[in-house]
């Protein structure tokens, strides 16, 4: 199976994160908006379609910020083994822009949440490197690749 490209916003207002918010076994989980880039479809593009499907509203799309691989056979899930490489970019919203549950949400998504910054260590959110790494965008230091993780 060849890897699969997704593409995800990092959308902060007045201090806080969007996700979107799902829920399993262990509880609620949050994950940052987008999904898969279709063939010939340049990324910023996929991350509006996405962003408009899911949360009902356009973004701007700035900055790459992240970089993250995810091999399943590396992590303790279930499903048949595949990898998705993910580009994290950093998204405005226009001013007075309301985001809704998406009329086109993915099969997980049981709506949307705005995450405290400076709480993110509190919740669940994948990938868990996020925790850390959104508090730390701006440091010089905060590399770019946050690797395989969960």
């Amino acid at each position: 199976m060849p890897t699969r490209t997704s593409a995800k916003a990092i959308i902060i207002r007045d201090g806080k994160l969007l996700c979107v918010k799902g829920s399993d076994s262990e509880g609620v989980w949050y994950a940052l908006p987008g999904g898969g880039q279709k063939q010939c479809e340049p990324l910023p593009e996929a991350l509006k379609r996405e962003c408009l499907e899911e949360l009902s509203v356009d973004v701007v799309v700035r900055d790459l910020r992240f970089v993250r691989d995810y091999i399943r056979a590396n992590h303790p899930c279930h499903g048949p083994d595949w990898h998705q490489l993910e580009l994290m970019f950093l998204c405005d919203l226009n001013d007075g822009a309301e985001c809704k549950a998406g009329a086109e949400p993915d099969t997980y998504q049981e709506g949307i949440e705005w995450l405290p910054v400076d709480r993110l260590g509190e919740y669940r959110l994948f990938p868990n490197a996020l925790r850390n790494a959104i508090p730390r965008m701006q440091d010089e230091d905060m590399p770019v690749y946050l690797g395989d993780g969960d």
